[in-house]
């Protein structure tokens, strides 16, 4: 129910700012086409003015350029003496985001069906038993009604080593299988189980070792150093991640002080620091062929691990890849409808200019209280991260354009989009996969890890490049 509330209250809302604009802002006739019919990158003019009304010195600036972009808006003057307004549209309209949509299930087909495939192969031969009886003591702890032993375990562990290497292609089909063998244990189908629900928030505050996108983009940004915001990052996302077990343990009861729980979390903690310190002692190219070669060299392995462990157990190794590429393949496009509605929801938010009101309304808020607003730059990646990773993606990389790499709000919102997942996404696509509607807490409790791992960011973004 709280899903469905959260879905009607966002088109609710876009429709509403949508109609405001239509009626006071100017420009504003152009909203309902942007909503619904508009496409990103689409320049849409919203207002014009006459030369003798505007700032000289811009006047000086277009006779030099023809144009002046500052973020999604530009200005330009035509031979009329008139200085033009113009917007780009930075998300697709509600009918090409259901192209989106689709297209990113199809998409997604081939991978899952891969990937299903091989899980199938080692769950003959034994080996999603072998890695959950590795894992089961600290699972057990944090997943006490998940029987010693079961699959799910295996399944998870495979998932969360995928997001740590930042394997996103794997990563899925590990953590729907997951959700799949969780479903199993599930009294109730249609509501999410304490198992899946913590799942789900570790799997979303997004723990990933090497933030190689974020680098790559940082240098292609022209960013002096592309990876100062490493440590940040790491920081950050280990915060949201330690911040999502503790919330739902609280929820469910579980005590995260138990010795097991504490040593593994210490090791993990002694396994970053480590990477940390080795990682800095490389150069950026050097980082990036490091993370090649670890992510697709952990992949290769896994595949040629699981054909060893099926040879040697005798398992008809293609026909148990035949059954499980089928179950990839039916998930992939049992997911369309849920990711066609939330996707859709998200889009309209967006092209309805809440996003803007929000953005404008904090820095406002933050401006009174005489703080600091040079963080508000950098949060537009921070709100739109739980909704898109492709949208959070190009907001940063619109702060870096804006602002420039090496400033404080492009710093800020790359150390943003490394510290979290897309929650509404990860909602939409892996209850969807299974057929929860009721999904309980788990919202909540999501974006409540969204927020320490924000709030985190910032202070981390303070400490190392406040000065």
């Amino acid at each position: 129910m709280a899903l469905s509330r959260i879905w009607a209250a966002f088109i609710i809302i876009a429709i509403l700012v949508a109609l405001i604009r239509l009626m006071g802002a100017e420009g504003g006739e152009t909203v309902f086409s942007q909503m619904v019919t508009g496409r990103s990158g689409d320049t849409i003019r919203i207002s014009e003015l006459d030369k003798s009304s505007v700032n000289p010195s811009l006047l000086v600036a277009l006779n030099s350029t023809k144009k002046i972009r500052e973020g999604n808006h530009f200005v330009a003057y035509t031979s009329q003496n008139k200085i033009l307004n113009f917007l780009i549209q930075g998300s697709d309209g509600v009918i090409e985001t259901c192209k989106t949509a689709v297209n990113l299930s199809l998409g997604l087909i081939g991978i899952m069906a891969l990937f299903m495939g091989f899980m199938r192969i080692a769950e003959r031969a034994g080996g999603v038993r072998l890695l959950s009886r590795i894992i089961g003591p600290f699972f057990g702890k944090i997943f006490p009604d998940i029987p010693k032993g079961h699959p799910s375990m295996g399944h998870m562990m495979m998932n969360f080593s995928a997001n740590l290497l930042g394997l996103d292609n794997a990563a899925t089909p590990f953590g729907l299988k997951a959700m799949e063998s969780l479903q199993e244990l599930n009294p109730n189908k249609a509501v999410a189980s304490n198992a899946q629900i913590m799942f789900l928030c570790l799997h979303a505050s997004g723990l990933t070792l090497i933030p190689v996108s974020i680098i790559a983009l940082r240098a292609a940004a022209g960013a002096s150093n592309p990876m100062d915001i490493f440590i940040p990052c790491m920081i950050a996302t280990f915060a949201a991640t330690m911040a999502a077990m503790i919330i739902v343990s609280i929820r469910q009861k579980i005590n995260v002080l138990q010795p097991v729980i504490l040593a593994w979390v210490l090791g993990i903690s002694v396994v970053i620091a480590t990477l940390i310190v080795y990682i800095r002692s490389l150069s950026p190219m050097a980082v990036n062929h490091f993370s090649g070669m670890l992510s697709n060299g952990l992949i290769l392995f896994i595949f040629l691990a699981i054909i060893a462990g099926a040879i040697y157990k005798k398992t008809d190794i293609f026909d148990a890849f035949i059954e499980g590429a089928k179950g990839g393949f039916e998930i992939a496009v049992k997911i369309i409808p849920y990711l066609v509605g939330m996707l859709v929801a998200i889009s309209m938010l967006r092209t309805s200019g809440t996003f803007e009101i929000i953005i404008d309304g904090i820095k406002h808020l933050v401006a009174l209280t005489n703080m600091d607003t040079r963080f508000v730059d950098g949060l537009p990646t921070a709100l739109v991260k739980p909704f898109s990773g492709g949208a959070a993606r190009g907001m940063m990389v619109d702060t870096m354009n804006t602002y420039g790499a090496d400033s404080f709000a492009g710093r800020l919102s790359c150390v943003l989009q490394g510290s979290s997942d897309t929650t509404f996404y990860v909602i939409a696509v892996y209850f969807g996969a299974v057929g929860v509607r009721n999904t309980r807490y788990a919202v909540g409790s999501m974006l409540l890890a969204d927020l320490v791992g924000i709030i985190t960011s910032i202070l981390m973004a303070y400490l190392f490049f406040g000065g």
